[in-house]
This record gives structure tokens, C-alpha cells and sequence, in this order.
């Protein structure tokens, strides 16, 4: 299903498509104002997985500031889910950070999320710490992870 998944830059407009998708995966979703604000700021960068028919199957975003990349959210439509398009998404967005020479990545997720946990391990990520009671509906600690990037020549 990944290989013939396109992954598109997000826009502005895209906001209320991806606040849906949000609804549709997280107990504590971004509001339609928050994906608005993230992809107008020039530090910000969203991605769209989407069908052959255009439709949003999954998004990432990300952001980059001072050489660290940290990504912000990665969500994958329910009935989409174990079709590899998490791993497209996240892949495109290390190629992303490697173009901006980004000497590292970032980012916090669930603690009792495996799936999630177990792809960005497969990626490189580490567990460098823990953010307690991160998460709100259900509150659940955050593990902090990080991916050291290659140095580009």
C-alpha cells in the first residue's frame, strides 16, 4: 500500500482535513487553529500520505529550528494502519531534516504505544528521557526519543 501512497507537502488549507484525522486518532486532538498556525510558520513543515483519490490517510509534522528537527505529530487513519504508511511518512521526514543538515531529531510518544515506539526504534531512535503525565485523555508519560542524523558531506 506504501509504494503507491504519495506523500504531498501539507498546506494552510489542509487544516481541516488533518484536524478530522486527528479527531479520528488521538483522545487530546490539535484544533483546525493549531494545524493552521503550524503550517503557516516558516519553521514548520507538514506531509500528507494520501490514496489515489486524494484522500488524507495519515500526516506528519515537523518542525526545524537551530540544526535539531522534531517531529510533532505522525498520525495514521485507524483503518489504515499496518500498510507501512507511517514508515513512508517518517521516512520522508528524515530525508526532509537531512536536506535542512539537521544534526538531530526529536520527539515524545506514548509510552504504551508499541506500534509507534517499535517503528522509531527501527528508525534509529533512542529513549533519551521521560516526560511524566505528558499526555492528557488518558494521562500517560511520554518517552522522549532521539535520532542522531548522519553528518552529510
Amino acid at each position: 500500500m506504501a509504494d503507491r501512497c504519495p506523500i504531498r507537502p501539507a498546506r494552510s488549507a489542509d487544516a481541516p482535513v488533518l484536524a478530522a484525522l486527528e479527531r479520528q486518532c488521538f483522545g487530546d486532538p490539535w484544533s483546525e487553529a493549531s494545524f493552521r498556525e503550524a503550517l503557516s510558520s516558516p519553521f514548520c513543515f507538514g506531509l500528507i500520505a494520501a490514496s489515489v483519490d486524494g484522500r488524507a490517510l495519515g500526516y506528519l509534522l515537523g518542525r526545524d529550528v537551530a540544526g535539531s528537527g522534531e517531529i510533532l505529530n505522525l498520525a495514521v487513519a485507524p483503518a489504515q494502519r499496518r500498510k507501512g504508511i507511517a514508515r513512508t511518512l517518517l521516512d520522508a521526514a528524515l530525508d526532509w531534516f537531512a536536506e535542512r543538515n539537521a544534526a538531530e531529531v526529536y520527539l515524545e510518544g506514548r509510552e504504551s504505544n508499541g506500534p509507534a515506539q517499535a517503528l522509531y526504534r527501527a528508525s534509529g531512535f533512542e529513549a533519551v528521557g521521560r516526560r511524566g503525565r505528558y499526555y492528557r485523555q488518558p494521562t500517560e508519560d511520554a518517552l522522549v526519543l532521539r535520532l542522531a542524523m548522519p553528518a552529510r558531506a
